[in-house]
């Protein structure tokens, strides 16, 4: 590549989930504002699957060509909605997502931009969720350490309810300016993923479950 060329953009995969899209504030907000970026990539699960049977092969493909993997939802009971978690059980496979032969993704990074629908006072000790919100985040980033992918600082947005128009676009902005921007945000130059290694045992080769 000729020096004064500038390097390819890299390859983005939105992975959007709502399962209720007309009662989206800010959900719909970010997926729409993906639609204007020519390197990503964006699958909105609940209109892609209806029926919840996903395309394995396709979501690894999709997957396979990314550099950075959003997964783009609100939080409901202190986790993700029903189908990224299904999308997730089925999609994140061992032999391909992780396990001594799963490097499909390793290398990877991986941003979680959410939001909730209580304040940011709400988690806290002292606030009716009882824990900072840090605190919901662990099977996020393990997903993602046991996969070799990179978990990013999150992009959340508390009182998604409440949240007034001009923040909700300052929001918005921010979210497109850090996609535009991937890879050189300052604060990951230095983050690295923790290794993981999973025994064969641990996943019987048979399908068999626990």
């Amino acid at each position: 590549m000729d020096a004064d060329t500038p390097s390819p953009r890299p390859s983005i995969y939105v992975v959007a989930a709502h399962p209720h899209w007309r009662d989206s504030r800010v959900t719909r907000r970010l997926f729409d504002a993906t639609r204007a970026l020519d390197h990503v990539e964006v699958t909105d699960l609940y209109a892609s699957y209806p029926d919840f049977h996903i395309d394995v092969a396709a979501e690894q493909a999709r997957l396979s060509a990314a550099q950075l993997v959003v997964w783009l939802h609100p939080i409901q009971w202190y986790a993700s909605p029903a189908l990224h978690k299904l999308w997730l059980d089925e999609v994140f496979t061992h032999g391909w997502a992780y396990g001594r032969k799963g490097q499909a993704l390793r290398g990877k990074d991986v941003w979680l931009v959410t939001s909730t629908g209580g304040a940011e006072s709400a988690y806290h000790p002292q606030g009716y969720n009882r824990y900072f919100f840090d605190a919901f985040l662990p099977p996020y980033e393990q997903t993602a350490a046991l996969c070799g992918l990179r978990f990013l600082p999150p992009l959340v947005l508390h009182g998604a309810h409440q949240v007034d128009e001009p923040d909700l676009r300052d929001h918005v902005d921010v979210f497109v300016q850090r996609l535009q921007s991937y890879p050189d945000w300052p604060e990951i130059e230095d983050m690295t993923c923790p290794g993981c290694e999973v025994p064969d045992q641990d996943r019987p080769s048979t399908g068999g479950q626990t």
